[in-house]
């Protein structure tokens, strides 16, 4: 997971789309829709995404580990 943070936007992009593509199948009807309305919304404002290290320490400080 670390190595795709660090992929410029665009290639973390191409990443989703063929994982998506692989497991389309197993996908819940309007899951794709779903997922690609999130992730476009992360692409058009980087500056409101909180990366997964803050919210498992948000996490901890609440509930404990």
């Amino acid at each position: 997971m670390e190595l795709l943070e660090k992929l410029p936007g665009a290639e973390q992009w191409e990443v989703f789309e063929r994982l998506r593509d692989k497991f389309d199948g197993a996908l819940a009807p309007g899951e794709t829709e779903l997922i690609d309305r999130r992730l476009q919304d992360e692409l058009d404002h980087p500056e409101d995404v909180v990366s997964l290290e803050t919210v498992l320490a948000k996490l901890d400080a609440k509930y404990g580990k």
